[in-house]
């Protein structure tokens, strides 16, 4: 029998209308929205189904609206019985995953979420940071770029082979653009206000660690494989440290990718808005059978491939 990992997409997968015909599909969802306003005190599904760009670009909206929209595509693959062995997010989308995994409850992570997107917004706002996608380099070659550059940038999100996203102080970001153009490497700005995984977040992981000691958190259900690891995250103990660590932590997807095609997963099911995930697989694993669940359209395409 074939072998399902779901993966939860990230940060900057929003856009406007994201849900509108999963929900259709299956009225069931409801229940997801009617608990992220309750939680979160905000009509997730109006900002979803009808928020601009802009709105949707705030942290601390575009965090619950791929958390919900992720949960929402989850929904459909329970109620079409597709079974799953294992579960992946990149960087936001490890919380969905947790709650796919058994690890929080769906009230829960909309606690976690609500915390995480208001401490990592004021960060945010207290910061110059900015982020940057490299494309067709190495990254140990991306690390030496950065290393030579003044002022703070680093690697921080190893998302395939041919891609790696930079972070630091908005000047040393511009400074290592112009170096990666000088060698005829494209560097992408990413629509982030802040430089997501590394130590520029540290208050953020303080703040958010202190507000999160309360939340009971279970051991998983699924394989669950982590951003910071790179593998399999067996040791649950003290998941409030591992999150706040996650803040601060490059995310090692390229790895984490690696030990699922070694584990021998066949199908890799990206849900929650748009694609992002389902390019890198591709990118990582050649050959892999990879789908995305984000309309009735992709959704019918993978439930002919998986269940065929």
């Amino acid at each position: 029998m074939a072998k399902n990992v779901f993966l939860f997409s990230g940060q900057g997968s929003q856009y406007p209308g994201m849900g509108k015909e999963l929900l259709s599909l299956y009225p069931s969802a409801q229940m997801i929205y009617e608990c992220a306003a309750d939680i979160l005190g905000m009509d997730l599904k109006a900002l979803c189904f009808d928020g601009s760009e802009a709105e949707l670009a705030q942290t601390k909206v575009s965090q619950p609206a791929i958390f919900t929209t992720s949960l929402v595509a989850l929904n459909a693959m329970k109620e079409n019985g597709i079974p799953y062995e294992a579960v992946a997010g990149h960087s936001l989308g490890e919380y969905a995953a947790m709650v796919a995994a058994g690890v929080v409850t769906m009230e829960d992570g909309y606690r976690l979420i609500k915390h995480r997107a208001a401490a990592m917004q004021a960060c945010a706002e207290q910061q110059d940071g900015a982020m940057c996608a490299v494309l067709g380099m190495e990254a140990d070659e991306i690390a030496k770029v950065c290393e030579s550059v003044d002022g703070y940038v680093v690697p921080v999100n190893y998302n395939s082979p041919a891609q790696t996203a930079i972070a630091g102080e908005a000047s040393a970001i511009e400074k290592a653009a112009e170096q990666f153009a000088s060698l005829g490497k494209k560097c992408v700005r990413l629509a982030v206000n802040a430089a997501f995984h590394s130590k520029l977040m540290q208050p953020a992981a303080d703040e958010f660690l202190a507000k999160i000691q309360e939340i009971p958190f279970s051991q998983p259900e699924k394989e669950f494989y982590s951003n910071v690891t790179g593998g399999v995250l067996t040791d649950v103990s003290n998941m409030p440290a591992y999150l706040a660590r996650h803040l601060v932590s490059p995310v090692r997807f390229v790895e984490e990718l690696s030990a699922m095609g070694s584990a021998g997963f066949d199908n890799y099911i990206e849900l929650g808005p748009n694609k992002v995930l389902t390019g890198l697989v591709k990118k990582t694993l050649k050959g892999a059978n990879v789908y995305n669940v984000e309309n009735e359209k992709t959704l019918q395409k993978m439930l002919e491939k998986v269940n065929g």
